[in-house]
């Protein structure tokens, strides 16, 4: 894993070198081999979500290239909850949850995409003006095609995408080239 001081090709401010704090997270970020299934290489940040000052760290450098240019957060459902609400607390910034098919009470707009295995849905309430800038925040960034779907999702309802801030990229997988958004930031890579 390598720590992503800088995302300049992307036209994002430059950032000095990262904190002991910020260092301290990624070391906290636990590769679980075979898990949920073989072949895959799992990333468990609960550690890093039980650390204060390594989870501060984090949730700062994900949203401080983008400080002024959002309304709202947009996390995804499951981890990027946990992350966009803890950006969201420290932006001042509304949480908007972006869930699987079902997941809402009310009624949704919905986006369906192509999985490896099949499809799925996401879904999101419209209760932000229209215009609405939204920061997209998730967890994970592998192949893209959940992301992609949630940026398909929001530009659908007329919301603006700010940025999308990525704790951790997994390098190699066309994830980038997936979402296609040239103010996408990651802390963590790999």
């Amino acid at each position: 894993m390598a720590t992503n001081a800088t995302n300049n090709q992307l036209d994002l401010p430059h950032f000095p070198e990262p904190s002991d704090a910020l260092r301290r997270a990624e070391s906290l970020i636990l590769e679980i081999p075979d898990y949920p299934v073989e072949g895959i290489l799992f990333r468990d940040i609960t550690p890093l979500l039980a650390d204060g000052p390594a989870l501060r760290a984090t949730i700062d450098a994900l949203i401080a290239p983008f400080a002024g240019t959002y309304d709202y957060i947009a996390g995804l459902e499951a981890r990027g909850f946990l992350l966009a609400s803890a950006a969201s607390y420290a932006s001042g910034k509304g949480l908007v949850p972006i869930r699987k098919a079902g997941k809402l009470p009310r009624p949704a707009a919905a986006v369906g995409y192509e999985l490896e295995y099949g499809v799925a849905e996401v879904d999101v309430h419209a209760d932000m003006p229209r215009g609405s800038r939204v920061l997209v925040v998730d967890d994970v960034l592998a192949t893209g095609g959940t992301l992609a779907a949630a940026h398909t999702l929001l530009r659908k309802l007329d919301y603006e995408i700010a940025g999308t801030a990525i704790l951790f990229e997994i390098e190699g997988l066309g994830g980038r080239d997936t979402v296609n958004d040239p103010r996408l930031h990651t802390v963590f890579h790999s």
